[in-house]
Formats: structure tokens, sequence, C-alpha cells
């Protein structure tokens, strides 16, 4: 009997840090995975606006620490990467967020953005598209 009591403990101890998690939702740091080579690239900061609005700014980069969006438009024109504001206006949407846009430095172009939490919180689908969301790339960025 006390086993059982410990087990059921312990699950709702686990069950209560699961629902921790998922309640902060996508706020925090964020360690961006390239999905074509699988490696790390960047950890990102989101934060939330007074507004309930996500946005999220690069706050290291792990190569090229130096880099600057040279392709970037109007006030990004030549910024450096590191501290560039890349995410910004999702809005929850049921289980994720949505109507945001994520603009992708290397390139200088501007997506459209949808995200989710996954695997218990610890980590964050971010899609960028155009028009449609079957039409774009997906990121797994894991919580730091």
């Amino acid at each position: 009997m006390k086993r059982v009591a410990k087990w059921a403990l312990l699950a709702l101890s686990g069950g209560l840090l699961a629902q921790s998690v998922l309640a902060q939702g996508a706020a925090g740091t964020w360690k961006t995975i390239d999905d074509e080579t699988k490696q790390a690239k960047a950890l990102v900061q989101i934060s939330e606006g007074a507004d309930g609005q996500l946005s999220g700014k690069i706050v290291k980069l792990f190569s090229k620490p130096d880099a600057v969006c040279e392709k970037c438009d109007g006030a990004n024109k030549g910024k450096p990467v590191n501290g560039l504001t890349i995410l910004w206006g999702l809005k929850k949407d049921g289980e994720g967020w949505n109507g945001g846009e994520i603009l992708d430095p290397k390139s200088g172009k501007v997506y459209s953005a949808k995200m989710k939490l996954v695997d218990g919180g610890n980590k964050l689908e971010v899609r960028g598209f155009l028009g449609v969301a079957l039409l774009g790339r997906t990121q797994v960025w894991e919580r730091q």
C-alpha cells in the first residue's frame, strides 16, 4: 500500500511539473536548431508583451557572433544579428500561437509564423511560411 501511495505521489508531482512548464508558455530562452544541419545556431529570448503578444530576439550566436543582417530591409539592414528581434506579433491561439512573423537573418526574408509547445513544453515547434502554412518549414527549438 505504501508503495502505491509513493508512486501516486510521484505521478502527481510529475504531472504538476509538466503543467507548470506548459503554463509558463513559450516565454523563456530557446536554443534554435537548424532543421537542415541539425546544429545549434543561436539562443532566442522569447518574451510576452503587455498586449499578450510574443516576440523573440537573438541573444547569442554560436557561430559568427559578429554577423550582420546584410540582406535585411529597412531599419534592420546592416544591424548585428546578435540582439536582433526575429519573431514578433504571435498571439495565443488554442494550443499554440499564431498570426506573427519571423525574420530569417540569413536571407533577410520575413515569413508568417506560428508555433506550439511539444515534448511537455521542453521543445517549441516554430513554423515559418508564405501564405499557406503547408508551404514552409519547421524548426524545433529546445528550452534552455
